[in-house]
């Protein structure tokens, strides 16, 4: 598939956020198939156009897709509950994917203050959108992550809204309805097929997976929501039986970014040449972790386990 041109004139620009980074999809390396229905048809609302052509799957990819459609990442907060999931190729799925171009488009403009506001999200919009229907039709080689966020409240607040008849918030249909607010976004690729066709420097090895793209909705920023994300997006590798090792950008001036990665076990593999100061882009830093032989487990999993260690202590006693 060839490189949008929109998205490379947009780099220099967008490559100022410090989680964002949108590159040219790869040429497909497997067989496109026709798909059994028609996949020409547009998606519901006229947002663009529906499935991508079908793919010929191994049948390790179709235990794949399998993996990501079940996949499901919850942490409990004291102000609120966190449900990470898979962005699938449905239709089921056009109306979040929606609003998801909505959310990156307002993270890019916010870190733009030469462009004329409207037009500049406008064209944002358009990019991200064509963005994301390449990335969906990747799948299983790399996924798209979408987080939603309920409050701790949010019970009371809904069974209110049932008896009224219903809720018309922002964190209703189009922005995952029962599962609460869209809250945040990250992006993996698992291996050279999903892998960004045009991956920023320090290149990581385009056969492992890597994680980009990450974004937490403004006014649910600084509560742990960054921090869980990343934990999810580990806990999907593992899960996809890719390699242990993974990578992501951090940029040098990005202090609060870069000190959760590296609580979280990642350290630096190599630093941008100062030369890309030439290009307009801020210089990076390229960040590695290798994931244990475990899958994440959740802080409330460990918890209830730390519990039940602590009864049988007493049991002995």
């Amino acid at each position: 598939m060839a490189a949008s041109p929109a998205l490379l004139s947009l780099t220099p620009a967008v490559s100022r956020h410090p989680h964002l980074l949108f590159s040219p999809c790869p040429p497909p390396r497997h067989v496109r198939l026709a798909p059994p229905l028609a996949a020409a048809t547009p998606s519901p609302g006229g947002n663009g156009p529906g499935p991508g052509p079908g793919v010929f799957l191994s049948p390790r990819a179709l235990s794949q897709l399998d993996e990501l459609a079940a996949f499901r990442y919850e942490h409990a907060f004291p102000h609120g509950l966190l449900t990470v999931r898979a962005l699938t190729r449905g239709p089921d799925d056009d109306a979040v994917a929606e609003a998801l171009v909505r959310l990156l488009a307002s993270s890019f403009s916010e870190t733009v203050r030469w462009a004329p506001a409207q037009r500049y999200a406008q064209l944002l919009t358009f990019v991200i959108r064509r963005y994301l229907h390449d990335r969906r039709g990747l799948a299983p080689h790399a996924a798209v992550l979408v987080g939603f966020y309920r409050p701790a409240d949010a019970g009371s607040d809904d069974s209110a809204a049932s008896e009224e008849g219903g809720r018309d918030d922002e964190g209703g249909e189009g922005e995952g309805g029962d599962e609460g607010e869209m809250a945040c976004t990250a992006e993996v690729s698992f291996d050279a097929v999903g892998a960004p066709g045009a991956p920023p420097t320090p290149t990581p090895p385009l056969d492992f997976p890597y994680i980009c793209n990450m974004t937490v909705k403004t006014p649910l920023r600084r509560r742990g929501i960054g921090k869980q994300l990343l934990k999810a997006c580990e806990d999907l590798v593992f899960k996809m039986n890719a390699r242990r090792r993974v990578y992501l950008h951090c940029r040098i001036i990005d202090q609060v970014p870069f000190n959760m990665y590296r609580k979280a076990g990642y350290i630096i593999v190599q630093t941008d040449s100062i030369l890309v100061w030439l290009s307009l882009q801020k210089r990076k830093y390229l960040m590695s972790k290798e994931l244990p032989q475990a899958s994440v487990v959740s802080e409330t999993s460990t918890k209830n386990f730390d519990d039940n260690i602590d009864k049988l202590n007493v049991l002995r006693d």
